[in-house]
């Protein structure tokens, strides 16, 4: 993945000739969001931190959906997507021989590799890849604020229908948050969605965060005064991250998620004391934005703490309809904006895809025995769980015609 400043292939190029502000990313907010202290030993000290099986399960998974969609739309199959976890899993180490040390033996690297694949065949309960090109996939976006804040992160993938309108998709190996924490997840993909309407100048249509370690989906349909609001609570937590900048207070806010922290033996909530702060550096935040995105799939509990420096207020939005409630309709309908995979979804007409998957494509109901004990299973295995309808899909948007394979 390239660096933050140097972009990504279709995404916007830095200025070089312009000064570069103070940055965050929904990564490093949501550090500060769940412990100032957190972030302080993230961005000012950078402490390393060691690998985490979580966290490489993350990227693998983010891996090979990635390199799925660089195959015909026919041969993308739960098959394929085994198949590609093992050389993308290589890349990984030659890239960061640590994650060679993670696993103390072979029972645990293949209770892991299971994990690995189990998401993997869950993804296609959960869509069916073959019916969708995405417009980008891995999308450096960045904006900056007229405060001079920059915005910036990596998009998983964008849907583009062919009327313009836009689905942000976002991929998690941990499983789908309690209805009193869906507001805290759907912040990442608010932010998303304000950077690319600043880029833009259109809101995107639709936000959708795909649970694969559940096999939720929790959608979400903005629209400008929601982004407005996000950008007032982004400036909020910029404005708080400065006031602790300057007075050197980083107080820890113990939780759940300590027990997952790799800083926890320096902490002072548990008895540890922090490193001397370093010496004062320009304000940029985010020093290595990939592998922070690697860090949020880890699936650890989110803390039951309100966000410092931020009203509730500015972060309400719009209502928008539960499950129960009855959706809107046409062009419109974004469906609830939580619906479980295996629910059928309200649907709309996807212009441009197949109604049916493409020919000769296997659509065998269940998986071999065994074929989830390792990342390639033998020529002969079932390709897997059948992809969806294109009912269970729930309100996908509809890809360009024009981008279809043949």
């Amino acid at each position: 993945m390239p660096s933050p400043d140097q972009g990504e292939p279709g995404g916007p190029a830095p200025d070089q000739d312009r000064p570069r502000g103070p940055a965050i990313s929904p990564s490093r907010a949501g550090d500060f969001m769940t412990c100032p202290l957190l972030y302080r030993f993230r961005v000012i000290d950078r402490l390393p931190e060691p690998p985490s099986p979580a966290a490489a399960r993350g990227t693998l998974v983010h891996a090979v959906l990635e390199r799925l969609f660089d195959r015909p739309a026919a041969e993308r199959t739960p098959q394929l997507a085994r198949s590609l976890a093992g050389p993308e899993w290589d890349r990984l180490v030659a890239e960061s021989p640590e994650l060679a040390t993670l696993f103390a033996g072979e029972p645990g690297r293949e209770a892991w590799t299971a994990e690995v694949t189990e998401m993997l065949d869950r993804y296609f309960t959960m869509e069916d890849p073959r019916r969708i090109e995405p417009a980008e996939r891995e999308l450096y976006v960045e904006t900056t604020l007229e405060s001079g804040l920059r915005l910036r992160g990596y998009v998983d993938r964008l849907d583009v229908a062919s009327g313009g309108a836009v689905r942000i998709v976002d991929y998690k190996t941990g499983t789908a948050p309690r209805e009193e924490f869906e507001a805290r997840a759907l912040f990442q993909m608010k932010f998303y969605a304000l950077v690319l309407w600043r880029t833009r100048a259109a809101v995107p249509r639709l936000l959708q965060l795909m649970y694969l370690g559940n096999g939720e989906i929790l959608r979400y349909q903005p629209d400008e005064a929601d982004l407005r609001a996000t950008e007032r609570k982004i400036l909020a937590l910029w404005r708080a991250i400065e006031r602790a900048r300057e007075s050197g207070d980083w107080r820890p806010r113990p939780s759940r998620v300590c027990d997952w922290c790799a800083h926890k033996l320096i902490c002072p909530a548990f008895g540890g004391t922090p490193p001397p702060l370093p010496e004062a550096r320009p304000a940029e935040a985010d020093p290595a934005l990939p592998a922070a995105t690697a860090a949020d799939d880890a699936g650890s509990p989110r803390p039951a703490e309100a966000d410092p420096a931020l009203s509730a207020a500015d972060d309400a939005g719009p209502p928008q309809p539960r499950a129960a409630d009855p959706a809107p309709s046409g062009a419109d309908d974004a469906g609830p904006p939580r619906l479980r995979a295996a629910e059928p979804g309200p649907g709309l007409p996807a212009v441009g895809e197949s109604p049916t998957p493409p020919a000769g494509a296997d659509e065998s109901p269940t998986p071999p025995a065994g074929a989830d004990e390792g990342r390639t299973p033998p020529a002969s295995a079932d390709e897997g769980p059948t992809p969806p309808a294109a009912a269970d899909e729930g309100p996908a948007l509809p890809v360009a015609a024009d981008a279809r394979p043949g």
